[in-house]
Parts: structure tokens; C-alpha cells; sequence
């Protein structure tokens, strides 16, 4: 099993995780399979794109193994990659795109004592202070 075998199947399993997740597959086969899994364990298991990674993979690290060992670790290696390659892909929905804004309140204004007004010639450049002409 070499880099070539390990890449194509974790393109394999993220491919097939993401139709059987997300997608309504040719003619709605696909979401018609997940309506009749309706709330059960195969209907939660193909609404979590993780969990149904975990089951994708394993017939895909079966068929590339070479040895029962390398099978047991690539298992898991296929799912984990496959949910990276989804993590960076996935386009968040509207409502997750950003939290909302924080709500902005400006107080009303005080009276400051040091702060120079309109009615003090506070529009004045340069020139003598308030109250000397």
C-alpha cells in the first residue's frame, strides 16, 4: 500500500460519506435512504457526517491493507482524513456564518466640565482661551 492506495481512498471515503451525509443522490435514492432510516440508529448515523465516516472507512482500509495491523490503523486514518477534507470544505450555513452583531448603545451625553461646546467657541482654532478677546 503506498501514498497513491492511502490518498485515493481517503478521497473514496470522504466522497461517499459526503453523498451519503449530505446529498440527495441521483433521482433522491440518497435522501429517500436517509427518510427511511427515519430517527433509528442508521437515521442518526447518516445525519453525523463523523460517525458515518467511522463506517465508510472500514470497508475502504480492508480492501487497501495489507496486514491486519495496518488495517486497524488505517481505519481510523481513513475517517479522521476524511473528516478533516470535510471540516476544510464545508461552507457553513448562513446562521453559522458569523454570531451577530453586539448590540451598540450610546449613552446620552453628559455635561462634561473640560469639554469645550459649540456655545463656548468650541469650533475656534488656535487663538486666546474662552472668555479673553
Amino acid at each position: 500500500m503506498g501514498f497513491y492506495g492511502v490518498f485515493l481512498g481517503l478521497l473514496g471515503v470522504w466522497r461517499v460519506t459526503h453523498l451519503l451525509h449530505a446529498e440527495d443522490g441521483p433521482w433522491d435514492l440518497v435522501a429517500r435512504l436517509r427518510r427511511a432510516a427515519g430517527g433509528g440508529f442508521f437515521g442518526r448515523l447518516l445525519d453525523c457526517f463523523y460517525c458515518a465516516s467511522v463506517w465508510v472507512a472500514l470497508p475502504f482500509a480492508v480492501l487497501l491493507a495489507t496486514s491486519i495491523k495496518e488495517g486497524l490503523l488505517l481505519w481510523p486514518a481513513l475517517s479522521g482524513a476524511a473528516i478533516l477534507l470535510e471540516r476544510v470544505t464545508k461552507r457553513p450555513l448562513e446562521s453559522e456564518e458569523a454570531p451577530p452583531p453586539a448590540p451598540y448603545v450610546e449613552d446620552e451625553e453628559d455635561d462634561h466640565g473640560l469639554l469645550r461646546t459649540e456655545a463656548d467657541g468650541g469650533s475656534r482654532r488656535g487663538g486666546s482661551p474662552p472668555g479673553v478677546d
